[in-house]
């Protein structure tokens, strides 16, 4: 029998007791010393994880404010660098860097495909030695059109280890609205797949690339990967397979170049609901300390070769269009394992199947599993049977983000772990545990733990459900192990964050409903945005409401015993299935047709219920709402955007509702629709057209009765 498994920020506390003599006698107390004395916090993450620099820091935190927090001043970082940090120890104990499948791999039951630590770091190598050869400079950025994939790793910390600036977006995007990203930022380089396989069909990209070719005269190299075929070769594009497969002296003395801590790392997009999306930059040092205490002190995911945490295997599931893709891939910050899907969770259209990411987890022994919130309900409402999908015995811990999880989802998944017959099955049947110990060549160190006896601990299943956001590439809220979990909430605010739901006056509000806001910087808040004059839609995006105070766009409760509710997005960006898109994005795919003059897309997601988005359209004077009105409508979205951002209904309406200024009102409508009265919601003397209000407030008293009613 192993010993207990010790939660992450268990050890954390020890070791502040012990190294800094700090004892909080509740995690409240913890929360309040690290959200006030930011110096002390930030300075303990770093010497908790030992973080290196060669040359010293002269401060912490040198300029306390918002935008424009100067953290580590004079300390140089590279993530790629703390990567590296941990292939010898990883290698030694046996465990991989990446394990992932794809739809085709895992339907054939074939074995997984398996990326070592030191193959890790030499592939990396080779690619960014390739890049350099090309001419790539710090600060130069680099874009990419990949899935998730263990190429898309491979070329993300080539990139950054020479000072590139990585940007990525999914291939299930169309054209159009990967050209309004990597426009914006104009490219060097662009690496990009030929297709992509999902929902049991391939689809072919070349013409996209083509398209992106044509339309960024920025991009000097192009580099593909033959994600369908191998074999294809593109006239004038190096091949990602021989870029990543040199392996001589060179490679082998390759080291991540040392870069600022503020150097930027990525830029993610952020859409807004006017204007092209938001190109946000994130730095190399405050990502990775964020990543860090996140990833490891509040989602509990530990080192891999560590005794504590022996033969950790972490999985987020994500599309490289979400950011949960780049929280996935920091799990290698802390030299853990990561294991990867690329496809759709839910199987074909034809055949849908929502076992399919658990028989994943179930093949690869994941410990940690993390999916969008919409997984999960989907899972439940499909009625599948968790003891049925293989050993997940494995899994310890289930994590969620992207929209709230309900309660009824959560206890659904909670009683479908209390159930599996694997759970504290006898040691001498072989499973997961087994398998992984024999792939791994060794066993867990004498006295060490093995996370994923889960039967050993006692207890129903851990749910590690956050909150945060692309925007400063981390997580407001979210898990604490020592904590009790209530479906439906989250357990804290996370360390380091001074977060509050505030009132319309500005105050903060217990057991209340308020704007999330958080008043104190956090390192991997954004650098700027790119592009951005005078910091000017930077400004407009967080701190427009309450200057020098983060507003974030949630509505949000902190209960009396500090556990959180989010009940949705305050502002009118959608939150689709946990993937955001700008209202301006989905404007531009419909108002392209020649049928609609104008059109207003709202998200209902709040207060736990599922995500409901209406799209409204005024058409030309002839044409009607037909079900091949219809099926065009949804075709340009899917096209343009995601088959993801498909509305749930379509309505001709007579007007779009618009400020004086010509804005669509769609927050009014957004809080009309949820049941706020209108005089409450729009001022009818600041619109171009108030008497259009009419059909909508009918609307919402008619769908307010239908909600009711099946609420019964």
């Amino acid at each position: 029998m192993s010993a207990p498994h010790i939660p992450q920020i268990t050890l954390y506390q020890t070791w502040l007791r012990e190294t800094r003599g700090l004892s909080f006698e509740s995690y409240d107390a913890l929360w309040r010393w690290s959200v006030t004395e930011l110096d002390a916090f930030w300075q303990s993450i770093w010497d908790y994880f030992d973080l290196q620099s060669p040359t010293p820091r002269s401060a912490v935190l040198a300029a306390n404010r918002m935008p424009g927090a100067s953290w580590f001043p004079g300390a140089q970082f590279n993530y790629a660098q703390q990567v590296f940090r941990h292939v010898d120890k990883a290698a030694a104990a046996g465990f991989a860097a990446l394990i992932s499948h794809n739809e085709k791999s895992l339907a054939a039951g074939a074995p997984p495909r398996e990326i070592s630590w030191p193959e890790l770091r030499r592939q990396v190598a080779s690619l960014a030695l390739h890049l350099k050869a090309q001419g790539v400079q710090p600060g130069d950025r680099v874009a990419a059109y990949l899935p998730n994939i263990p190429e898309a790793m491979v070329a993300f910390l080539a990139v950054v280890s020479i000072g590139g600036v990585w940007s990525i977006c999914a291939p299930d995007m169309g054209t159009n609205a990967v050209l309004d990203r990597f426009r914006q930022i104009e490219p060097k380089v662009l690496i990009a797949c030929d297709g992509v396989s999902y929902g049991g069909r391939d689809f072919d990209r070349s013409a996209v690339l083509d398209e992106l070719r044509a339309a960024l005269p920025s991009v000097q190299h192009v580099i593909v990967h033959g994600n369908l075929d191998a074999m294809k070769t593109i006239a004038g594009c190096a091949d990602l397979a021989a870029a990543t497969a040199k392996n001589d002296a060179e490679t082998a003395a390759f080291e991540p170049m040392w870069l600022p801590f503020d150097h930027p790392l990525w830029i993610v997009y952020s859409s807004g609901t006017t204007g092209l999306p938001k190109p946000i930059v994130h730095g190399h040092g405050g990502t990775v300390i964020v990543a860090l205490a996140l990833k490891t002190l509040h989602n509990d995911v530990g080192c891999s070769y560590h005794a504590n945490s022996w033969g950790e295997r972490y999985h987020w599931y994500s599309s490289t269009g979400w950011v949960m893709w780049n929280a996935q891939m920091s799990g290698l910050l802390n030299g853990t394992t990561c294991c990867i899907y690329d496809g759709n969770p839910g199987g074909t259209k034809d055949k849908p199947d929502w076992t399919t990411l658990w028989r994943f987890a179930a093949q690869l022994g994941v410990t940690f599993f993390g999916a969008g919130a919409a997984f999960f309900a989907n899972c439940m409402k499909a009625g599948i049977d968790l003891s049925a999908c293989g050993d997940l015995s494995c899994v310890r811990a289930l994590g969620t983000t992207g929209s709230p999880l309900s309660a009824e989802a959560q206890n659904w998944g909670t009683d479908q772990f209390r159930n599996l017959p694997a759970r504290g099955r006898s040691s001498t049947q072989p499973g997961p545990r087994d398998w992984l110990r024999q792939t791994a060549g060794a066993a867990a160190p004498s006295g060490g733990s093995d996370p994923h006896a889960v039967g050993e601990r006692g207890g129903d299943i851990w749910w590690c459900n956050i909150s945060g956001g692309t925007d400063f590439a981390g997580a407001f809220i979210g898990g604490n192990r020592e904590l009790p979990q209530v479906p439906g909430e989250m357990q804290c605010r996370l360390m380091g964050c001074a977060v509050e739901a505030w009132n319309e006056a500005g105050e903060p509000v217990i057991g209340e409903v308020g704007e999330l806001v958080c008043s104190q910087p956090i390192p991997s808040m954004p650098l700027y945005f790119w592009g951005d004059e005078g910091n000017k839609r930077y400004l407009s995006s967080y701190f427009d409401m309450y200057p020098n105070v983060w507003r974030h766009g949630d509505w949000l409760k902190v209960t009396p015993s500090g556990s959180c509710i989010i009940y949705g997005r305050s502002d009118a960006t959608i939150n689709r299935h946990g993937l955001r898109m700008g209202t301006s994005e989905l404007y531009s795919a419909v108002e392209a047709l020649p049928e609609v003059i104008d059109s207003m897309v709202v998200d209902l997601e709040y207060l736990g219920r599922d995500s409901y988005m209406p799209l409204f359209v005024v058409l030309r004077e002839g044409v009607a709402l037909d079900e091949a009105v219809k099926a065009k409508l949804n075709n340009a979205i899917k096209t343009a955007l995601s088959p993801r951002f498909v509305p749930n209904d379509i309505f001709q309406v007579p007007e779009i509702p618009r400020t004086l200024s010509g804005k669509k009102q769609e927050l009014p409508i957004k809080k009309l629709l949820l049941g706020q009265p209108i005089d409450k919601v729009v001022n009818r003397d600041a619109m171009a057209n108030p008497g259009c209000l009419d059909w909508y407030v009918a609307f919402a008293l008619q769908r307010q009765s239908g909600v009711q009613k099946n609420e019964k």
